[in-house]
């Protein structure tokens, strides 16, 4: 049998044009371009579908969502995280980075289990080779927890960490920097209004104790490390500056335009959520994303929780920000697959891995038709 597949008849949205043409895959890379309809027996006619690099998601919270598919149903972890693989897979991510978070602020304590049992699942599914997707970990540290260093220190070296992200969720900073907003939504999960205040007060005094000491910890275990760092919801540019300053190269969801035009001016990454883009605006009263496109300062899109997202949030910067289709894909292939130092990926080029989806436009939304991993059809 042989191990060539060819695909041809295809829209191939290249780095820096769309050129109708076939692409051969040979052993898991992609072998050849060319400019020519294939006639080779055999060939599959893409029928002028787009033909796009496997997507890369630096930042995806779904495989939480799959643990706790309702309020207090927590489902059994191998289960949800199958589940999530094969969401990944049909949306045309080819490469996830699981972001599970370490340290708990009282609210979350779900999370600190999931974490662990993700870590886990990962690796053993990995190993079985069971997953359609790749997955790599991300780690999301929340400073001011008390429990998020010795969490750190035991996975801090763990083979399939690829990312590392500096949290801070305390009320008065970063995404909840309204704290009235922070205190509603709380509020609005079922927590009382006495328990919350007094919380928040609590986690306002812990962050001046423990936020510092963990930074510093954190910076130190990583230092040499070739493990890109990024902070999470940037709003002040001189913290943004700070952050640079430390080595960190990733501002991930900057809150307003002064971090997002800080962290360019510091030669920073920016991470924007693809459903801020889909939906029109961030769900927790932040900048929308195509305001930050508009201005030039989106170099990467994440699924953050909805992983079909990534594809469609892309195909909005043409009509959000008026970016070509190269550049506006580059944002979920390319872009991403560099920041993270995946240089055999997220590009059509010949020597590369063929991680493919095929997309089918139905007015202007970009539909999945099929998606391929190292050469072999996985949805």
């Amino acid at each position: 049998m042989s191990d060539e597949t060819i695909l041809t008849n295809a829209r191939l949205v290249l780095p820096s044009r769309v050129e109708t043409g076939t692409v051969l895959l040979r052993g898991g890379s992609i072998a050849e371009l060319s400019s020519r309809r294939s006639t080779a027996p055999g060939a599959i006619d893409l029928e002028g579908d787009y033909l796009i690099p496997g997507v890369v998601d630096v930042h995806t919270d779904n495989l939480e969502r799959q643990v706790m598919p309702r309020a207090h149903a927590r489902w059994p972890s191998v289960s949800a995280f199958l589940s999530h693989d094969s969401q990944t897979a049909v949306a045309g991510v080819t490469t996830v980075l699981d972001a599970l978070c370490l340290g708990d602020l009282g609210f979350d304590e779900s999370r600190l289990r999931t974490a662990r049992e993700g870590v886990r699942d990962m690796m053993a599914l990995t190993e079985a080779g069971v997953l359609k997707s790749e997955h790599l970990l991300h780690l999301r540290c929340e400073l001011p927890a008390t429990d998020m260093l010795p969490m750190l220190e035991e996975f801090h070296d763990h083979p399939l960490l690829r990312m590392v992200s500096l949290m801070d969720h305390t009320p008065g900073v970063g995404q909840y920097a309204d704290a009235d907003r922070y205190r509603a939504m709380r509020v609005k999960g079922g927590a009382s209004r006495e328990e919350v205040e007094r919380r928040m007060a609590e986690l306002t005094a812990q962050r001046e104790v423990q936020a510092e000491p963990n930074r510093r910890a954190l910076l130190g275990l990583l230092e040499g490390r070739e493990v890109p760092l990024a902070t999470h919801d940037d709003w002040d540019p001189e913290i943004v500056a700070r952050n640079a300053a430390d080595g960190i190269g990733i501002s991930e969801f900057p809150v307003n335009l002064p971090a997002a035009r800080a962290a360019r001016a510091h030669g920073m990454a920016v991470i924007a959520g693809a459903p801020n883009l889909v939906r029109g605006g961030s769900h927790s009263g932040n900048v929308s994303a195509a305001e930050l496109a508009r201005e030039g300062l989106v170099d990467i899109i994440a699924s953050d929780y909805v992983p079909p997202a990534m594809i469609e949030a892309a195909w909005r910067l043409m009509d959000e920000a008026g970016m070509e289709l190269p550049a506006a894909v580059a944002t979920i292939t390319a872009n991403p697959a560099r920041s993270l130092g995946l240089h055999d990926r997220g590009r059509i080029e010949p020597g590369l891995r063929a991680d493919l989806v095929r997309i089918r436009e139905f007015g202007r939304m970009p539909v999945v038709q099929a998606v391929w991993r190292g050469g072999a059809r996985i949805a």
